[in-house]
């Protein structure tokens, strides 16, 4: 099945613990201090649209690409039903595979979070996907994005189960890792309550995800093989360097070879 079909209509519930707004200025601290205080920024596989929507008030031109019809629909009409700031202009949103993403142009930068990436599950693929973020940059365009660690997998997630009920609805969430492969499979089962029931009625829905876990020693040979130039990493949306318990790195990488075409030119 699909991944984010129907725990796309109770993301946002489930994922009430993502500090969204702490994230949100982390990133528009560091846009700013390499340069880039406006002009279009793409966030790629942008769920439900919650970080576009906050870039977007920050006064960037935000594209949405996601590969989920039922995380744009929600994504466009939270864009409708939330008051904009003034002048702001609208959000696009693309239906595409990250793997496939076309644009009209290039962007000043490009965003990935919640673990995007990790749902890409072989290198050649991932390669893929960075070098359509390098052509899709702008000369100097920064590429900003977090993965889940190794440790978060073999030490955190590993064989556990979670679970967490809400009035509205619950799930069940089991893992499945697999060292060889560096596959976590995961099996989410989903218990919706059905609107407009006087009384309380779920519906049960199962969806099945997989994540890879990369090393970071490949993620950078596979963003500088694609024509970047590696920036920094951190541990999650902080300053602090990578630790062995980290369980989110943020990596930067930034645009270079057409920016050394136009300085060869120029000279």
């Amino acid at each position: 099945m699909d991944a984010y079909t129907s725990f796309a209509k109770v993301y946002d519930l489930f994922m009430d613990n993502v500090p969204y707004e702490s994230w949100s200025k982390y990133l528009v601290e560091l846009l700013r201090e390499h340069g880039i205080r406006d002009g279009i920024v793409l966030d790629l596989g942008c769920g439900t649209g919650k970080m576009a929507r906050l870039l977007a008030d920050a006064g960037y031109d935000m594209i949405g690409v996601d590969n989920s019809v039922e995380m744009l629909d929600i994504a466009r009409e939270e864009e409708q039903s939330k008051e904009k700031k003034e002048g702001r202009k609208d959000i696009l949103y693309l239906l595409q595979d990250m793997q496939e993403f076309e644009l009209y142009g290039t962007v000043s930068a490009v965003y990935s979070g919640c673990d995007s990436f990790n749902y890409i599950l072989n290198e050649e693929e991932l390669f893929t996907v960075f070098r359509l973020v390098n052509n899709y940059l702008d000369p100097g365009g920064l590429f900003v994005f977090d993965m889940n660690t190794p440790f978060k997998y073999q030490k955190l997630l590993a064989e556990n189960t979670f679970a967490e009920n809400r009035e509205e609805s619950s799930f069940i969430w089991e893992n499945y890792y697999d060292e060889e492969s560096r596959i976590n499979e995961y099996d989410l089962t989903l218990f919706i309550r059905k609107q407009k029931e006087k009384e309380p009625c779920f519906l049960r829905f199962s969806e099945t995800h997989y994540q890879k876990s990369y090393s970071l020693s490949t993620i950078r040979r596979l963003i500088e093989e694609a024509g970047m130039e590696w920036v920094a990493v951190y541990d999650d949306y902080t300053r602090e360097p990578l630790g062995e318990e980290s369980e989110r790195m943020l990596i930067l990488a930034r645009e270079c070879k057409k920016e050394n075409s136009i300085s060869e030119k120029s000279s």
